[in-house]
């Protein structure tokens, strides 16, 4: 096993010292993994997709603006 080293807040360190239960080197590797498996999935995704760029931005023009008026329906409630 290689070693990585990875820079963290000194806030961040603190909060992690709290809780020395935790062995955060497994932690930071099953991050690594999850990301790594969701790029997977998305790259898959893309290799089967026949959208172009422009379609995929101007989708999620329309799901952000979706969604902001959602949120601000909520927050008038």
């Amino acid at each position: 096993m290689v070693n990585v080293t990875i820079s963290i807040s000194e806030d961040l360190k603190k909060r992690m010292d709290e809780v020395p239960e935790f062995n955060w080197s497994a932690v930071a590797r099953s991050a690594f993994e999850k990301k790594l498996a969701d790029f997977k999935l998305l790259e898959k995704f893309a290799e089967k997709s026949t959208l172009t760029e422009e379609d995929a931005l101007r989708m999620g023009r329309e799901v952000g603006k979706a969604l902001g008026k959602r949120l601000r329906e909520a927050s008038e409630k």
